[in-house]
């Protein structure tokens, strides 16, 4: 009687159980997502100061009209901020971002339809409220998504957005306003870039929630988190309480002392290129791209920095911090930039004080998800953006004063050197051990 072969089962069972057992990686999906809007947001703000020469000639600014037109931008993300943060803590990142981009999106297709400073004004004025909602919906999906050991590596990678929209803007809209005007720029750009909104609310869901995400993903993104996302989960918060933490504060004062100094760049640095080496709209797309290409390896590599450091054993307050700090150092070349004689090393010069920007931005972006609850960050979030945007209008009318005044860049370029070490300053003194802020310390009384 022949003896039957049994099966070996114990190669294919290694295999489906390494396969039933690997994690999803969904979270770097949405965080594909969450960069690609980011580009949107930025090639709809940053087409104004690629446009400025083409823009002051047609419609005949001053220097005090666009930096009153960048002004009202900045007064209406800084309200928005703060209106959206809360809004996006109580409906949630999927409706909220899907508000703010509809508003932000329309916004600027209207900038197409506009004549006056007064209704260029009032069109910036609805794009930067509606822009300012980015920002605390993408950092909320960060904390909803990432477990804090990636966090900075995630955000560093949805905030190279901030620079790959400036990469596109001036390989795109020059050619666009050069065959059909600028104000086909604007409508055409604001009618295609509205397809992000589908692909938006057809893939965004909270981890819990969402059937591309396996039990092993899930469990990823809540290690080591004191404070999971639940279903049906409500915690009533007091904004006002948020104002009485030190840590709120200190993410406010880095907001407030660095932010204007990007917006330098998006705003201003098509300005300075042209009045300094005889740049033009078809001629200054090759410096503002190397410049932004090395805005994004330091977004991305400041957030890897710190991410590194942590899975590495470093605490929190010491990664985000050493990495901040190296930043703030490598910004400082930028106050020679006025007496530089070569193009390519100014831009060198200002490529690495972009780059250090990103890499700061990529850490102080992270610290509201790092001292704070999920239920908190996005007011947390929208009360630092405000701030930001506060010290952008500060920093918007002295720009207007220095070069209607002066004609020169330098005293401008000073403040964009100094403002980083100032903040990292504020900022230990602040939170010197970055604690988290436990939830119930947060309930509204």
């Amino acid at each position: 009687m022949t003896t039957p072969v049994m099966p070996q089962p114990h190669a294919p069972l290694k295999t489906a159980t390494a396969s039933a057992t690997r994690a999803s990686r969904y979270r770097w999906t949405i965080c594909a997502l969450l960069f690609i809007a980011i580009g949107i947001n930025y090639i709809d703000r940053q087409m104004i100061g690629i446009l400025k020469p083409t823009l002051q000639a047609d419609l005949k600014w001053s220097e005090t009209d666009y930096a009153s037109i960048v002004f009202w931008f900045q007064c209406a993300y800084a309200i928005g901020f703060l209106t959206f943060g809360r809004i996006i803590d109580k409906v949630g990142v999927r409706v909220g971002y899907a508000l703010a981009f509809s508003l932000w999106t329309l916004a600027s297709i209207c900038h197409g339809l506009v004549n006056s400073v007064l209704q260029f004004a009032l069109a910036r004025f609805a794009l930067g409220f509606g822009e300012s909602g980015s920002f605390p919906a993408s950092l909320k999906a960060v904390s909803e998504w990432f477990p804090q050991k990636e966090r900075a590596q995630a955000t560093g990678l949805f905030n190279a957005g901030t620079a790959m929209g400036p990469i596109i803007t001036p390989l795109l809209v020059p050619a666009i306003t050069l065959a059909w005007g600028w104000r086909a720029a604007f409508i055409s750009i604001g009618v295609v870039t509205a397809l992000w909104l589908l692909a938006w609310v057809l893939m965004y869901r909270r981890p819990h929630e969402h059937s591309q995400v396996n039990s092993q993903e899930l469990a990823y993104i809540q290690a080591g988190d004191n404070t999971p996302t639940r279903p049906g989960e409500a915690v009533k918060l007091s904004w006002f309480k948020l104002l009485t933490f030190r840590e709120t504060w200190a993410y406010a004062a880095g907001k407030f002392l660095t932010d204007p100094i990007w917006w330098l760049y998006l705003f201003w640095l098509p300005d300075f290129l042209g009045k300094t080496y005889g740049l033009d709209l078809k001629s200054f797309g090759p410096p503002l791209i190397a410049v932004y290409i090395l805005a994004d390896v330091g977004s991305v590599l400041g957030g890897w920095g710190s991410s590194k450091q942590m899975k590495g054993g470093r605490s929190a307050n010491a990664a985000r911090k050493t990495t901040m700090l190296l930043c703030a150092l490598a910004v400082v070349p930028i106050v020679t930039a006025q007496f530089v004689s070569s193009l390519w090393l100014v831009v060198a010069i200002i490529g690495l004080a972009a780059a250090a920007h990103q890499a700061w931005s990529a850490n102080l972006m992270t610290l509201p998800s790092d001292l704070f609850p999920k239920q908190a960050v996005a007011s947390v979030i929208g009360i630092g953006g405000m701030a930001g945007a506060i010290g952008g209008m500060l920093m918007t009318t002295y720009n207007g004063y220095i070069l209607e005044v002066f004609k020169s860049y330098q005293p401008i370029f000073i403040v964009a050197g100094s403002a980083y070490l100032v903040a990292i300053v504020v900022i230990h003194l602040l939170t010197p051990k970055l604690k988290p802020v436990p939830l119930a310390s947060l309930s509204a009384g």
